[in-house]
């Protein structure tokens, strides 16, 4: 045991050149790197509230976008229910047809390709419609995250911009403008 409590103490007393010791003066070391580590980490980590309502924003388009799909499913649902009711309908119509077959054959035909096309007609303008729907509530939310992002860069800009300026910044600037005023007179004079 004092083998290993000797060899702790003798890490300190190591020679700095050429080999690896710890550095057991507490001034020089450990406090300016802490307050150098918390000084960056407090900088940047005042963007992490921003990120986070950046990610609301985007939980909520995510919301109103499934909300869409599903009220486009409903939609597609009521589509199906009617192609089954118009399918029921067709049942009903060639049941009939087999009875005027000799009379009107050809009418009932025309009739069932009608009630055909006009279904897969309404199926594909819902369907259409679904689509357009959610291209157009995609672009909606795009557009309004690329604003708030370019609205956040805009805000944090300024921010570190008038973080920047001080009052004794500022007035070196405005008398190193005065002197250039003043040299430029003096030169068109």
């Amino acid at each position: 045991m004092k083998n290993v409590t000797d060899s702790f103490v003798s890490l300190g007393h190591w020679p700095s050149a050429g080999s690896f010791g710890f550095n057991t003066d507490i001034l020089a070391t450990n406090p300016i790197n802490l307050s150098v580590v918390l000084g960056v980490l407090i900088f940047f980590g005042k963007g992490v509230y921003n990120l986070l309502s950046l990610s609301d924003l985007l939980d909520n388009r995510k919301q109103r976008i499934l909300n869409t799909i599903r009220n486009s499913e409903e939609l597609r649902g009521g589509a199906i229910e009617q192609l089954e009711k118009a399918r029921a309908r067709l049942r009903k119509v060639e049941m009939e047809a087999e009875q005027f077959r000799v009379n009107g054959y050809s009418e009932i035909e025309q009739e069932k390709l009608n009630l055909i096309n006009s279904t897969y007609k309404t199926l594909e303008q819902l369907e259409n419609y679904k689509n357009e729907t959610i291209h157009f509530e995609q672009q909606r939310a795009i557009n309004q995250v690329r604003q708030r992002v370019f609205q956040q860069a805009l805000q944090g800009a300024l921010g570190t911009l008038n973080s920047c300026l001080n009052n004794e910044f500022h007035l070196r600037t405005i008398s190193a403008n005065i002197g250039m005023f003043g040299a430029m007179k003096e030169i068109t004079d």
